[in-house]
């Protein structure tokens, strides 16, 4: 194929940069830009100098020969000093002699075409370089490491043995028992069938490391409710004043707390109000509850229950929820008989409760990162696509003939192939690849 080039570090100035050329060819165009006194030998670091149009470099190559190499092609890396103009012109000299600009994720693209990777493996990487929690990064280096595709490969096995048994039977149906061969067939059909079961059970917790926890805060104006997430975020995001109805939209920020991502959620405060920008932030108060994994409900501690308040009580009661009691650093005067915690956000007392609390009621002892678990959209529905068919062809089993079972059994190792790259459409493999980095 015809060479690639892109730069696979971050562009800016920096202690290196690297330029990476894949595909047929590669080391003859590399070495029309770059002299040295020794010869090239794969997996071994050249220093030289790369040389073109008047710009000289001293730098580091790399050559990888096919196969032994990240796709499966001829590769040589550039290493200079960082820097955008200078790898820009590195760039520039090696377009300029064959190769083209590679497009988003083409390498990693290639070295599925050249089967390095499957498809799973590739989403895997993506996960890797986006994690932003332990979790995410210990899950995505699972799939990386191709273990979801040893599972799917094992269960494929086993339905190709199953249908090399029917075809037996439908060519030679005087030597082969027709019950028999079908009822062998269910039992392994509930052998996958379990095994889905399970690998389907990771899926919740996936959902969670991958999109973390939602956590709505929310409480009648001036509550405190701004300083609460600018304390769990431990910085000024929000804007704080004692003038009540400050928030008019919802504001999200993130933070990694343990092994999973807390993302908060500040809302305006919902009372009556006549102004319709707030009463707007007040609707999307009311609506992002709906969609809220738990709802942080803040109450002043230092007054009575007001009437607003009483109504966020009874709108959240069927919610996950944990209530916060906020102006701990002023007398108390608020009662309540609710499981609560008493905070200060201005003073930062008690914050890192609220954060616990919230871990323990979703990931406390749930998450176990050590074995496989499911996070990708894309592997979950095709899984249950696949467990669905299956359900089906064990049913089929026992009321259909062999040819149909045959038939079932193939769509059931299809839909397994989507997971692996082997039956996805072009369509869809090229959108996983847009989404790699440029590089990469």
């Amino acid at each position: 194929m015809k060479p690639i080039v892109a730069v696979s570090t971050p562009v800016g100035a920096g202690a290196i940069s690297i330029v990476r050329l894949s595909g047929d060819g590669a080391l003859d165009i590399a070495l029309k830009v770059f002299s040295c006194k020794q010869k090239i030998q794969p997996r071994l670091v050249t220093l030289g100098t790369f040389s073109y149009n008047g710009i000289k470099e001293r730098c580091l190559l790399v050559y990888f020969k096919a196969p032994h190499s990240y796709t499966g092609e001829d590769i040589v890396e550039f290493q200079c000093h960082g820097g955008e103009l200078l790898t820009r012109e590195v760039l520039k000299a090696l377009v300029e002699n064959g190769a083209r600009l590679a497009e988003n994720g083409e390498f990693t693209k290639r070295a599925f075409l050249n089967g390095k990777v499957s498809l799973d493996s590739a989403e895997g990487i993506i996960d890797v370089i986006n994690a932003g929690t332990e979790a995410e990064l210990k899950a995505g280096y699972n799939l990386m490491s191709g273990k979801l595709y040893s599972e799917v490969k094992a269960l494929q096995e086993s339905i190709t043995e199953e249908l090399a048994s029917i075809d037996m039977t439908l060519d030679y149906p005087e030597h082969d028992d027709e019950g028999e061969t079908l009822a062998h067939t269910k039992g392994v059909l509930e052998r996958v069938e379990k095994k889905l079961n399970e690998l389907l059970s990771t899926a919740s917790a996936g959902k969670l490391i991958k999109s973390g926890v939602n956590a709505i805060i929310v409480g009648k104006p001036n509550v405190g409710k701004s300083s609460l997430l600018n304390a769990l975020l431990g910085e000024d995001r929000a804007i704080v004043t004692d003038i009540a109805g400050t928030t008019r939209d919802t504001i999200t920020e993130s933070i990694s707390y343990k092994d999973i991502k807390i993302n908060f959620i500040d809302t305006a405060g919902v009372h009556d109000s006549t102004n319709l920008v707030e009463q707007l932030g007040i609707d999307r108060t009311k609506k992002a509850l709906e969609s809220a994994d738990i709802v942080l409900l803040m109450l002043d501690s230092s007054s009575k229950l007001t009437e607003e308040d009483r109504e966020l009580l009874k709108l959240t009661e069927n919610k996950k929820r944990i209530i916060i009691l906020n102006k701990a650093d002023k007398k108390k005067a608020l009662e309540i008989p609710d499981k609560h915690i008493l905070i200060s956000a201005k003073n930062g007392e008690n914050i890192e409760k609220v954060k616990e609390e919230i871990y323990s009621t979703f990931a406390s002892g749930t998450i176990d990162t050590s074995g496989l678990i499911l996070t990708n959209v894309r592997h979950i529905e095709a899984l249950e696509s696949a467990h669905k068919i299956c359900e089906e062809t064990i049913g089929a089993c026992e009321i259909h003939t062999p040819d149909i079972v045959s038939f079932m059994l193939k769509e059931l190792w299809a839909e397994l192939g989507k997971i692996t790259g082997e039956t996805e459409t072009e369509s869809i493999i090229d959108a996983i690849f847009s989404k790699f980095c440029l590089g990469k």
